[in-house]
């Protein structure tokens, strides 16, 4: 794809040649991917390496590392940048998890960011008169919206972990917003696909709008108003957006169309750091995203039950390997729905849910030579084994840290609502509560009552920013978008380089399944053989050909040095050193 050691002023031409149509939405159906890609080799550099899904904003981090800052400062830097180039996902207006490896302590650390239910939510907020889900009452509309929490999480990292000034490092993304970009095919069709609830705002046509009409590949898209908001930041740091001029457009927003989210609500957000979910998977030690992410202790979990079975030998993507990956995705998603939640309001039992015993007495209900439907399994008991769109984007230095970020703003371009003035998209984070106790949220996942809306609550997410340490040092570095896939995707990136001994590049161009329990369906990608379908189908898998399923930003650390991949399936994305 790309000659080693690109410097980061790499544009993403080369990129886009890797996939013969453009990306789409994370649940329009009327975009395709075409997963076919050539095996290729990763990005190799030895000073650090950026990898995210957009060029512009991988430029931005590497330009960073470039001048002496850290993984910790590039990362702030990127998020920031991603808010402009990445309006789909990256934010201002939504709220995410980073994972932070600290190479002079040793210490590794999970910030959560995740958004926050308002002071006036409550369980049956999007049930009508009968008890019924009011469509689409928790994506399109401003009670949809959670309090943001990206401003704060970024500056608390950068305060704590980085080397270098706020207004220094979202200096990029001003000037991004202020002079504008060039529409690529990849977000014109985003835009294309969610032009119906983006064009029901003012704001929102104001920005990604000309002449009525979602703006198109090569047309510049300039974000005054964004830029302005951003300066802001940059002067005043994150109390202007929680309690300043911006704060104030956003409440005035939420007080014009019913919304809830008060003045209070912003201000009383905080971003805190969580201890880190840990496991081990065949001498390498997993360090995850705990909860409200369910990613870090399902990834354990499920690596856990595959630790029973001989994956190398059986190969990727065999008949074998991926039937067993199905089943023991299919336990662990069931788990999911009954005990995962927002553990500041319910204990969600970590340690039973991560316990090697557990996924010993999980791997006894697998039939290997036949595919258990998903009504007779039933959520485990892990207490008695206690002893308790979105982007990614991966980031390691030379000094040794390293950085995973997942944040989001849930569905492609969250709500659609831009509040008025501020040029900041908001989410609609709210749709990953369980809205009702077995309906399933606009990814099909089942949630209960761990997971029920209320006041002050942080809803569960799948996001799984992933550090993998090899001798207590990095090793891998990676996380991926994609919604309820999230957690199936970065597994299989894993147990890709681990098991299958792939580099970066091949890990992630190699075809994906998914399967969550509910509904019973074997997702997968094209390029997985006739043969190994008709085998799984003939052993009772649900098979259905699914959308694309993730995209990894990843980088492998090794003794000579950086490798890094983008994932082609958003042919946007760069990986990049310097």
């Amino acid at each position: 794809m790309m000659k080693k050691n690109i410097c980061f002023s790499l544009v993403i031409a080369s990129v886009l040649s890797l996939t013969s149509t453009v990306g789409q939405a994370q649940i329009a159906s009327n975009v395709h991917y075409d997963t076919n890609f050539p095996i290729i080799s990763p990005v190799t550099n030895k000073n650090g390496m950026v990898v995210t899904e957009q060029a512009l904003a991988t430029q931005v981090g590497a330009d960073i590392l470039k001048r002496g800052g850290n993984a910790v400062d590039a990362a702030v830097a990127v998020g920031f940048a991603l808010a402009v180039v990445l309006p789909n996902a990256g934010n201002i207006g939504g709220g995410g998890f980073m994972m932070i490896h600290d190479a002079k302590s040793g210490k590794d650390i999970a910030l959560d960011f995740r958004e926050l239910a308002p002071e006036k939510a409550h369980r049956d907020m999007y049930l009508d008169a009968k008890g019924n889900v009011i469509p689409e009452s928790s994506i399109y509309s401003h009670k949809a919206i959670g309090v943001p929490g990206t401003v704060a999480g970024l500056d608390l990292a950068l305060r704590k972990y980085g080397t270098m000034r706020l207004a220094d490092v979202i200096a990029p993304a001003i000037r991004l917003a202020e002079q504008g970009f060039p529409i690529t095919p990849h977000l014109a069709s985003l835009l294309d696909a969610e032009r119906d609830h983006l064009g029901k705002w003012p704001a929102s046509r104001a920005i990604f709008f000309n002449n009525n009409k979602p703006l198109t590949t090569g047309e510049k898209l300039i974000q005054k108003d964004l830029a302005h908001s951003l300066k802001l930041i940059a002067e005043q740091g994150p109390k202007v957006f929680y309690e300043g001029e911006i704060a104030q457009k956003i409440v005035a927003e939420m007080q014009r169309h019913d919304g809830i989210i008060s003045a209070s609500d912003l201000k009383n957000y905080k971003a805190v750091e969580r201890t880190p979910v840990r496991g081990t998977y065949r001498g390498y030690e997993i360090v995850s995203m705990p909860p409200p992410s369910s990613g870090g202790v399902h990834i354990v979990q499920m690596l856990n039950m595959l630790e029973h079975f001989p994956l190398k030998d059986q190969g990727p993507n065999s008949a074998k390997t991926l039937h067993e990956l199905s089943e023991v995705m299919k336990l662990a998603y069931a788990d999911r729905s009954e005990y995962l939640g927002d553990p500041d309001f319910l204990h969600v039992p970590v340690a039973g849910l991560t316990s090697k015993d557990y996924a010993d007495f999980l791997v006894k209900k697998i039939d290997l030579t036949q595919a258990t439907p998903s009504e007779q399994i039933k959520p485990g008991k892990p207490v008695a084994y206690e002893s308790d769109q979105t982007t990614h984007y991966s980031i390691a230095d030379r000094f040794g840290n390293v950085v995973a970020t997942t944040y989001t703003l849930n569905l492609n371009f969250g709500s659609g609502i831009v509040a008025a003035g501020t040029g900041i998209v908001l989410n609609d984070e709210m749709d990953d509560f369980s809205v009702k106790p077995g309906a399933p949220n606009a990814f099909g996942l089942i949630g209960g009552a761990a997971n029920a809306v209320g006041p002050f609550k942080r809803p569960l997410s799948s996001m799984s920013p992933t550090i993998v340490l090899k001798d207590h040092k990095p090793f891998l570095v990676t996380g991926s978008p994609g919604g309820s896939r999230i957690i199936t995707t970065t597994l299989q990136t894993i147990i890709n380089v681990i098991d299958f001994n792939m580099n970066v590049a091949e890990a992630t161009v190699t075809p994906r399944i998914h399967q969550q329990w509910m509904p019973d369906q074997l997702r997968y990608e094209k390029g997985i053989s006739a043969d190994t379908l008709s085998i799984l189908e003939k052993q009772g898998q649900h098979l259905r050909p699914g959308q694309v399923m993730g995209k990894t930003q990843t980088i492998q650390i090794q003794q000579d040095g950086f490798s890094g991949y983008s994932d082609p399936r958003n042919p946007d994305g760069l990986a990049a050193g310097f």
